[in-house]
Formats: C-alpha cells, sequence, structure tokens
C-alpha cells in the first residue's frame, strides 16, 4: 500500500544528529531500505520534517522503518495511506458507483 510517512526531529536532537553524522545515515539507510518514489524536506512546527511515500508492502515492517528515526532522531511520526490522482480519480468513481 502506498503510504506516506512524516518524520519530525526535534531541534535539539536534530542539531546532535547532524553534528554526529547519524541524521543523513539514518534517512539513506531509509531510503536504500524502502526505495521512496518520492522525498521530501521541510521545516515544519520549527523541526526539521521529512516526507516520504513508498510501499508498505507488510506492516510488520513498521517498527523496522520506524525504530531508527524514534532511536537516532527522537523524531515523532505519521504513517497514512496515500494515493496518487489517478487512484482518487478511480476511488472517487467506484464511491459515487455505489
Amino acid at each position: 500500500m502506498r503510504t506516506m510517512m512524516k518524520v519530525s526531529v526535534p531541534v535539539d536532537a536534530g542539531n546532535k544528529a547532524i553534528k554526529e553524522g547519524i541524521f543523513p545515515k539514518t534517512v539513506m539507510a531509509f531510503v536504500d531500505k524502502m526505495k521512496p518514489e518520492t522525498c521530501f524536506f521541510t521545516a515544519e512546527a520549527g523541526m526539521r520534517t521529512a516526507f516520504f511515500v513508498f510501499d508498505l508492502t507488510d506492516p510488520t515492517m513498521i517498527p523496522s522503518i520506524a525504530e531508527p528515526f524514534f532511536m537516532n532522531l527522537g523524531a515523532s511520526i505519521t504513517l497514512s495511506p496515500a494515493m496518487n490522482l489517478a487512484e482518487m480519480k478511480a476511488g472517487v468513481e467506484k464511491a459515487i458507483k455505489g
């Protein structure tokens, strides 16, 4: 299932992780493992924030995906099912037909 993961890293934990080289290593380990179709990085609510869209093929993978961000970066994480435009359009058409 296409999934969007939002990772928010508190400032102090992020500063430490960047100085120690842990931040890029944690992000790249996730990217290498899950091969997200897209990655975006921004600041939100005063925290370093990343958005990743990837295929979550098995929900038992959630701990192995999330724990490095929790443990290495002190991050908070949100996982949400997501659709692209074509999938949303098909879903709305199905909903209209009942």
